[in-house]
């Protein structure tokens, strides 16, 4: 690479190399490998502003590979990103710092996504094409007119998310993609014909992307590249040929470059060998100052973007679609269904209400991005007359994800992260096993997606036990930062898809079932009562001697529980727990108030016990499942294994005494 395009690259392969060296762990060898690709992107055809980092119209960036975090961080440095200063690469890996091990989304400016679990980047990188797409149908390419490009390593091509990907992407075609894999042949046990024979290249082709193979440390091959990547109408893949450990003095290629420091001596030999004889975390104005023109570059497109934006007669609506702000009118219809479930009781499979729901929902809030994995007449997430989302004109609003569990939620996150677009996708419960990884990392991130999980327990009936979920509940309770909704009725439904919508800095879950249930909420509240997490349904008629808790279809349970302990003159009161999560961020006094130590406390849902003892104790009764299910009409299964008002009303006075 003629100077000072390979100066500059190889400003990167140092930072990298000294700052992991400082750190004594991390990982030099991908950013070393991948630092004139790099190079090229960010000076030559990357839009962004180094100033400016959240520009709607900028082009994303996703290092997939997250491991390889010095490669962004030195970008992120280099190109002028106030916030990713000298001292903090001299920090990498440590607490408090901007440069943790792998790149985090909202922790240091210019990350685009919180990645590191391979495969993960990818996909959630579709979601940012598919959101960017929708936003230029809806807003025009004056507004909307960026590109996503995606940097992948073999481990990335290897994980089983990886074909979800970019077959939904081949399909969409979606043309303002491009990944820029890191294709050095190395994994960390060495190289990758020990464990993979894929022709990458015939796989992408025959999932619909254009391919290129290059020499990935040739900047003319690179260019060209790129600049053919902008030209095509499909997703593009370009492999791009390196050595792991470019320049390192004698481990150059080596897989041991991967995941540890070089040490002192390789560290000296590799700068000797690139004729770099600055101190550690030293580059030269010379050097610094080319990085800066093109962190620099942007500003002007931007500037005359800004200037379109403030002519634009769409520029309230796409400003405070980009907030994620809710329009004024977003609730209109959906308080006007609450009213009129509580008037009319409906029966039906909260599947159905959410539906309902959604039909009030959707019309009123443009942002709204929906979809399925091939269950969209089950999950109940399609609203009539809604187009689909495809090419050419990708105006729809409805998204084909196919069997796709993975994909879809790690695309939803990218949705979500891009900006402008709220997404929802649905599947069974029991295939929360599928997407779980990412529904961790949206967690993790703090992104508003909701997943609508239907079939939620037992009562699927006919299936059997490989799709009646018994365990999920608790396991996806037990995740920190997700909201898991597992509304009781129609106005418990409506209310949890409220809270959703109104919760920007966290995803949400409906756990939402197949079998009808009986309305539980026949009372009109002024305040959305699911949002409190666990709130008093029923009081007790008398003094108070049982609690009574359910979520979901048992809540109709506990209250024809409760209704026979009454009958018996035991004061019993029933709580629904539509919402755990909520319910910890309520006062402690409120919380002492709902569960009611005193009493005796039984809990009934179809699911397995565990994390049900924070409402009812180790010595609460518990009225439930302890194995898997079972193939019958799900009437049957209630019966067979014990889930009735009857069981109920009897747990409880057995501990009457």
């Amino acid at each position: 690479m003629p100077a000072p395009l390979q100066t500059m690259a190889d400003a990167i392969r140092v930072l990298s190399m000294d700052a992991v060296e400082r750190a004594s762990n991390g990982h030099p060898g991908m950013p070393m490998g991948m630092a004139d690709v790099a190079t090229v992107l960010w000076t030559r055809f990357l839009k962004y502003d180094a100033a400016n980092p959240h520009w709607p119209d900028r082009d994303r960036f996703v290092l997939s590979g997250g491991h390889g975090s010095m490669l962004l961080y030195s970008l992120l440095h280099l190109t002028g990103f106030k916030a990713v200063t000298m001292d903090e690469l001299k920090t990498l890996r440590q607490l408090g710092s901007k440069t943790p091990g792998h790149p985090e989304w909202g922790h240091t400016p210019g990350v685009e996504t919180t990645t590191g679990p391979l495969g993960q980047g990818l996909a959630t990188a579709i979601g940012m094409a598919i959101a960017e797409r929708r936003l230029a149908a809806r807003f025009g390419q004056d507004l909307v007119d960026h590109r996503t490009w995606v940097e992948c390593g073999d481990g990335d091509l290897m994980e089983g998310v990886s074909h979800e990907a970019i077959s939904l992407a081949g399909r969409l075609k979606l043309s303002r993609l491009t990944l820029l894999w890191d294709d050095n042949d190395v994994t960390i046990d060495g190289h990758v014909a020990l464990s993979d024979a894929t022709d990458q290249l015939a796989r992408f082709k025959a999932a619909g992307w254009a391919v290129k193979r290059i020499d990935g440390h040739d900047v003319g091959q690179i260019r060209r590249a790129m600049a053919w990547a902008i030209r095509q109408d499909r997703p593009t893949l370009i492999a791009c040929k390196t050595k792991i450990g470019k320049g390192a003095g004698t481990l150059e290629g080596h897989h041991s470059t991967h995941g540890a420091a070089l040490g002192k001596a390789e560290v000296a030999a590799t700068r000797e060998k690139l004729g770099w004889p600055h101190e550690p975390f030293v580059v030269p104005d010379e050097v610094v100052k080319p990085w800066r023109v093109a962190g620099r570059r942007g500003g002007k497109a931007r500037k005359a973007w800004a200037a379109r934006l403030a002519a634009s007669p769409h520029r309230a609506e796409f400003q405070r679609a980009v907030r994620g702000d809710l329009p004024a009118d977003a609730f209109e219809k959906l308080d006007a269904f609450i009213a009129e479930s509580v008037a009319t009781r409906p029966g039906a499979a909260t599947r159905a209400h959410s539906g309902a729901a959604l039909e009030a929902l959707f019309p009123a809030i443009p942002e709204l991005v929906g979809g399925s994995a091939d269950l969209t007449g089950s999950n109940n997430t399609f609203v009539k007359t809604t187009q689909t989302f495809d090419a050419p004109d990708y105006a729809g609003r409805y998204i084909n994800f196919g069997i796709r569990e993975f994909g879809m939620a790690a695309a939803m996150n990218g949705m979500a992260l891009h900006g402008g677009v709220i997404p929802y996708g649905g599947t069974f419960m029991v295939f929360s096993d599928y997407s779980r990884p990412a529904i961790r990392l949206g967690a993790i991130m703090g992104v508003r997606v909701i997943h609508v999980f239907t079939h939620d327990s037992i009562g699927v009936g006919e299936d059997g036990p490989t799709h009646q979920p018994v365990e999920q509940l608790a396991a996806l309770r037990a995740m920190p930062g997700l909201q898991l909704f597992r509304p009781a009725d129609a106005v418990e439904t409506a209310e949890c898809w409220k809270v959703a919508l109104q919760t920007v800095t966290a995803p949400s879950l409906l756990a939402l079932s197949r079998q009808k249930t009986a309305a539980v909420r026949i009372e009109a509240s002024s305040e959305n009562l699911s949002a409190r997490g666990a709130y008093e349904l029923r009081a007790a008629e008398g003094p108070t001697q049982v609690t009574l808790f359910a979520s979901g279809t048992e809540v109709a349970l506990a209250v024809a529980a409760r209704d026979l302990l009454q009958a018996d003159g035991i004061g019993t009161r029933v709580v629904s727990t539509p919402c755990w999560a909520l319910f910890e961020t309520q006062t402690k006094a409120y919380q002492n108030k709902v569960i009611g130590r005193g009493t005796v406390r039984v809990a009934v849902e179809a699911a397995v016990r565990f994390g049900w003892d924070r409402f009812i104790g180790e010595d609460g009764g518990f009225v439930g499942m302890t194995g898997f299910g079972a193939s019958a009409p799900a009437d049957k299964l209630y019966a067979h294994f014990g889930i009735t008002a009857q069981a109920v009303a009897a747990e409880a006075r057995k501990r009457l005494g």
